[in-house]
């Protein structure tokens, strides 16, 4: 399949861009090229290989999600440098 000089101004149209008449010629030759991979590339035998989202097998590395006991409410407390009513004391912030 050949891309003509219309066929680009057309795509432009399409995606709101504006391809002066200079370089008309070379995003012609540029969408030429581009099918013709495309071509290449629908010649390629696939048969028996499975389609995939990465290159690369993923696998997830993160750990286990486990749960564990937590801080009890007074040692969390401790290390809290003012407490008020069993919660920790900030400065007022509003007035």
């Amino acid at each position: 399949m050949k891309v003509s000089a219309d066929d680009v101004k057309y795509i432009a149209q399409l995606s709101r861009l504006t391809v002066p008449e200079t370089e008309m010629e070379k995003f012609t030759e540029q969408f030429n090229q581009i099918l013709n991979y495309a071509d290449i590339l629908q010649k390629i035998d696939t048969a028996g290989i499975e389609p995939t989202a990465h290159v690369l097998p993923v696998s997830n590395v993160l750990r286990e999600d486990v749960a564990k006991e937590g801080v009890t409410h007074e040692e969390a407390l401790s290390n809290a440098p003012a407490v008020h009513n069993g919660g920790f004391k900030v400065p007022r912030v509003i007035e």
